[in-house]
């Protein structure tokens, strides 16, 4: 693959995504709810096995156990139950097989549709309603068709059948004697608070961001400031991290608008993100990050990101 293809594939702000529906069953009949999840984060789509069920002992009672899937055991979660739905029950029901944060899961629904591609800026953040739902399990919403298609936090799913609360119990320790300063972009409610936390806690100014679009902004105004002041960017700022999967503009986009300004590439830009893998980190590099880390390593995050800012040529550019 050639440069010009990976930058066609990471600075368009585009992605794909595979559609899929749950059917729940309401007191006035069987209602559609359509969803989507980007195909990066799925390996294959198969036919549930039958007698699939929950069990009363499970961790969670949207864990169906694990089925024999070639040479893994797979884990099977059922979406309908998590979301706390009541699934109308049918043949043939499909599993879609995601692989994220390095883990393979499987995950129950109704049905799968097509796969779709998209550009992030039609993915609009969610409403007052699904940013207050108790999951907080929905990303962002982008209309296909005559329908409204939700953008599922399936991390957020993982993180609540992890019995040892490792990702919550992963803040750092680690506290920089200096005093420094980070934008942080996450559309992920819950994801964005632990970083807020973590940060903090590390000595740090922090300021959030809920996807790239809103990071931009906030860069375009120490861009001014900057340019207005006669100084470096980095007089404002001292690090950007930024998750790759957002509604507006991605984390890709992002980089890659920051290292192509000629006053804000002096910035140094972390990517975090659950897409992050070793088949994927040219991505990335094609965007000139400077640091790519695999959540939900929050720990080794804040110690990465704290060591860049030492060693970081504040004279570049």
């Amino acid at each position: 693959m050639s440069q010009t293809d990976i930058l066609l594939e990471t600075g368009t702000n585009e992605l794909e995504i595979i559609e899929f529906f749950v059917n729940e069953m309401t007191p006035s009949g069987v209602e559609i709810h359509y969803f989507g999840v980007n195909v990066a984060k799925v390996l294959e789509v198969v036919e549930a096995p039958e007698g699939l069920e929950g069990s009363e002992a499970a961790a969670h009672p949207s864990f169906l156990g694990t089925i024999p899937l070639r040479d893994l055991i797979l884990p099977v979660v059922d979406l309908s139950v998590w979301l706390d739905m009541e699934r109308a029950k049918d043949v043939n029901e499909p599993i879609i097989v995601t692989e994220f944060n390095g883990m393979i899961t499987g995950f129950l629904v109704s049905g799968v549709t097509q796969i779709h591609r998209v550009n992030w800026a039609e993915v609009e953040p969610p409403n007052k309603y699904f940013t207050t739902m108790d999951t907080n399990c929905i990303t962002g919403t982008i209309k296909i068709h005559e329908h409204f298609v939700l953008m599922l936090d399936l991390e957020q799913v993982l993180a609540d059948l992890d019995e040892s609360g490792q990702t919550q119990a992963n803040l750092t320790t680690l506290v920089s004697e200096e005093r420094y300063r980070a934008l942080v972009a996450d559309d992920s409610t819950s994801v964005r608070q632990l970083l807020q936390r973590n940060f903090s806690e590390a000595n740090f100014e922090v300021s959030m961001a809920r996807d790239g679009a809103e990071a931009w902004n906030f860069l375009e105004r120490i861009k001014k400031a900057a340019e207005s002041e006669d100084k470096s960017p980095l007089d404002f700022l001292d690090a950007v991290v930024s998750d790759v999967e957002m509604p507006q503009m991605d984390g890709y986009t992002l980089t890659r608008r920051i290292k192509e300004d000629p006053v804000l590439k002096v910035l140094p830009v972390v990517l975090f993100s659950s897409l992050i893998s070793k088949s994927v980190i040219h991505k990335g590099k094609a965007v000139m990050a400077d640091e790519q880390v695999t959540k939900p390593e929050f720990h080794g995050l804040t110690g990465k990101v704290i060591n860049l800012i030492r060693n970081w040529d504040r004279g570049q550019g």
